[in-house]
C-alpha cells in the first residue's frame, strides 16, 4: 500500500518569501504613502515597543503592528516605516514595514531617507 501524496503548500524550503536576495538586488520597494514616515529603530523597549527616530525630526514610541510581530524581527538600526497615530501624532505610531539593507540603501540613494 502506498502513502497518499501530500497536497498543500510544501515547497521543500525553496521559497524566497520574506528573505532578502543574496546579491543585494532590489526588485520592488515600498515607498511611504501619505501619512507615513520613514525612521530608524533606535532602542528596543521590550514586548512590541520600539523607540524610532523619524525622518520628520521627531522621536516616537512605536509598537510593532500585529501582522508583523511574529513574522518580522526588528533590530536596532533597522529602517522602518511608521504610521503616526491619529492622536498623539508627534509621540506615538505603529511600525508597519521593515526594510532590508538593500532596500534601505535604495531609499537613501533616491533621497527618501534623510536622517541626520
Amino acid at each position: 500500500m502506498s502513502k497518499p501524496k501530500r497536497k498543500g503548500k510544501g515547497r521543500g524550503g525553496r521559497s524566497l518569501k520574506g528573505q532578502s536576495r543574496q546579491d543585494g538586488e532590489v526588485i520592488r520597494v515600498r515607498i511611504p504613502r501619505e501619512g507615513e514616515v520613514l525612521g530608524i529603530a533606535v532602542q528596543l523597549l521590550g514586548y512590541d515597543r520600539v523607540r524610532v527616530k523619524c525622518a520628520d525630526g521627531k522621536a516616537r514610541l512605536c509598537r510593532i503592528r500585529g501582522t508583523l510581530k511574529k513574522r518580522v524581527w526588528i533590530r536596532e538600526n533597522d529602517v522602518v516605516l511608521v504610521a503616526p497615530w491619529d492622536f498623539q501624532t508627534d509621540q506615538r505610531g505603529d511600525i508597519i514595514w521593515r526594510y532590508s539593507q538593500g532596500e534601505a540603501g535604495w531609499l537613501e540613494r533616491r533621497g527618501y531617507l534623510k536622517i541626520e
